[in-house]
This record gives C-alpha cells, sequence and structure tokens, in this order.
C-alpha cells in the first residue's frame, strides 16, 4: 500500500507539472487565475500544500498516513492560506516597488535586487509566522479541538520551539528568500502557483521537524 500511495503521490506531481507545460492547459491556467484569483489560490494551495503535508508526515513516521489525520481540516487550512498568499505577494511586490522609488532600500532598476527585496520582506514578516500558525492548527486538528474554543497558551507551550528556530525559522534564511527571489522574478500570475509548489518543501521542512521533535520524545 505504502508503495501503491507514493505512485499515487509522483503522478499528481507529474501531471501538475505537465498541466504547466503544455501551452494549452497553461494558458488556461493563467486565465483562470486572473479571472478567479482567490478561488485558484485556494485550490492550488490546498492541493500542493496538502501533498506537501503527506510528504511531511511520511519523513516524519517513514509511512505514508491518509488516515486518522483529520485530512480534511487539513486541507481547509491550506486552502486558507491560499487566500493569504494571493493576497500577500501582491502586497509585498507592491510594498518594495514603494520602497525602491521612494529610495528607502538601495537597489532601483534592478530586477534581481527587486526580487529579492520582495522574498526578503515577505519571508521575514509573513513568511515564519506563517509556519508558525500552521505549526499551531496541525497541532490543534493533531488533539482534535480545531473546532472548539481554541488553547493558545496550552498549544503554544506545547511546541517544540527549539526545532521550530533551529530548522523552519533557519531555512527561511537558507532556502525560502533564494527561492521566492526567484519566485518573484516571474510574472505575477505564476507567482501563487510557484508558491504551491514550494509549499511541497514547507511539508517536507515542516516534517523534519516534527521528525526531529519525535526523536527527543
Amino acid at each position: 500500500m505504502d508503495r501503491i500511495i507514493s505512485l499515487i503521490w509522483f503522478t499528481l506531481l507529474a501531471c501538475v507539472v505537465t498541466f504547466l507545460t503544455l501551452d494549452v492547459t497553461r494558458v488556461r491556467f493563467v486565465e483562470l487565475t486572473l479571472m478567479y484569483p482567490y478561488i485558484m489560490g485556494m485550490l492550488k494551495i490546498a492541493v500542493l500544500g496538502t501533498m506537501g503535508e503527506l510528504l511531511g508526515c511520511k519523513v516524519a513516521t517513514g509511512k505514508w498516513k491518509l488516515t486518522g489525520i483529520r485530512i480534511y481540516q487539513r486541507i481547509g487550512i491550506w486552502a486558507l492560506l491560499g487566500i493569504a498568499f494571493t493576497a500577500v505577494f501582491p502586497l509585498f511586490s507592491f510594498g518594495v516597488d514603494g520602497l525602491l522609488k521612494k529610495k528607502l532600500i538601495p537597489g532601483l532598476g534592478g530586477s534581481v535586487i527587486t526580487a529579492f527585496w520582495k522574498s526578503f520582506f515577505t519571508n521575514i514578516l509573513f513568511g515564519f509566522p506563517m509556519m508558525i500558525f500552521h505549526r499551531f492548527t496541525d497541532t490543534l486538528i493533531s488533539n482534535g479541538k480545531l473546532f472548539t474554543i481554541w488553547p493558545v497558551v496550552s498549544t503554544f507551550k506545547s511546541i517544540d520551539w527549539e526545532n521550530m528556530f533551529r530548522i523552519v525559522g533557519a531555512s527561511c534564511i537558507w532556502f525560502w528568500i533564494p527561492a521566492h527571489t526567484i519566485t518573484f522574478m516571474l510574472p505575477p500570475e505564476f507567482r501563487v502557483m510557484s508558491a504551491a509548489l514550494l509549499a511541497i518543501v514547507l511539508g517536507f521542512i515542516l516534517g523534519l521537524a516534527k521528525r526531529k521533535s519525535l526523536k527527543q520524545n
């Protein structure tokens, strides 16, 4: 069964890549993204973010796990994050453009440095807090408390903050800022899709942090 799930997972990923590679489907994808940005953002992040989370679970436990993890709740959280990603990318993009025009940060006129600044502010001001939120909701879902009054203090206390900063936080510097620099060099309609594909990597990183926590406990 584990091999079958692996085959399905990689087949689905191959279908997504093929969809974006073929001219006909890519054009349609761009049209839908421009027409329905929030709906498309929800769908893209919900699908690929959940794939990343399932990968993270496999990293943490060594096995694919589809039952007993309240997967529909996890899909819902990723869909909400998809809405956030759809708004955040233009928010930081236009914001950095404004800072550059006012010469509050250096690099006006350089495409690479502009993309770097957009990635830098996105990850420092949104990326790491978003990953903390995801770990928070992941803990709530695991404890069956997503649809209750959230025990905020006890949930935050239960998070392994050492690994959150050492693994997840550090990844903002060595991976996410460079990766999103490339993302911000893409046309705007492809940025959320790029973020969705990178959500698979996010699942791996969060899974690695969770595995470290399980080993220490």
